[in-house]
C-alpha cells in the first residue's frame, strides 16, 4: 500500500476500531490528535481513564503488531503527556496503552497495555 490507499486504508483501520472501543462503552474523545510530540490515532475514555490507542493495519494481526517501533512508542508518551495536561487530574489520570490491530479481512484484536514507558 502506497500514498492515498495507505492513508484511506489507515483512517477506514481507525474508524473500525474506534467503532470497537464504543461498543464496548468506551467513548472516543479524540481522532488523530496532534500535539508537539506527534499524533495519537486515537484516545478514549475508560472509566475515569484515558487509553491511547495505536492502529496498526496489515495482512495480519502478527504483521500488524510487529509494525509498531520504539520511536512509535516515544512519540505516543510525548503525545499523550501533552494530552494529560488538559485534563482536569494532569498526569494523576489513569492512563493506559493499547495496540489495536486490523488485518485484511477488517477483523480487530486490541492488546491491552501492549507498551509502557520505559
Amino acid at each position: 500500500m502506497r500514498g492515498l490507499t495507505a492513508y484511506r486504508a489507515g483512517l477506514a483501520a481507525e474508524e473500525t476500531v474506534a467503532q470497537t472501543y464504543e461498543r464496548t462503552g468506551r467513548p472516543v474523545l479524540a481522532t488523530r490528535w496532534r500535539g508537539s510530540a506527534g499524533e495519537i490515532d486515537l484516545i478514549a475514555q475508560d472509566g475515569d481513564g484515558v487509553v491511547f490507542i495505536e492502529v496498526k493495519k496489515s495482512r495480519s494481526h502478527a504483521q500488524a503488531a510487529a509494525r509498531l517501533t520504539r520511536r512509535q512508542m516515544d512519540r505516543i508518551y510525548g503525545a499523550g503527556s501533552e494530552f494529560l495536561a488538559t485534563q482536569p487530574r494532569g498526569q494523576l489520570t489513569d492512563v493506559r496503552f493499547d495496540l489495536a490491530l486490523v488485518d485484511e479481512k477488517g477483523r480487530v484484536e486490541v492488546i491491552e497495555n501492549a507498551f509502557m514507558a520505559a
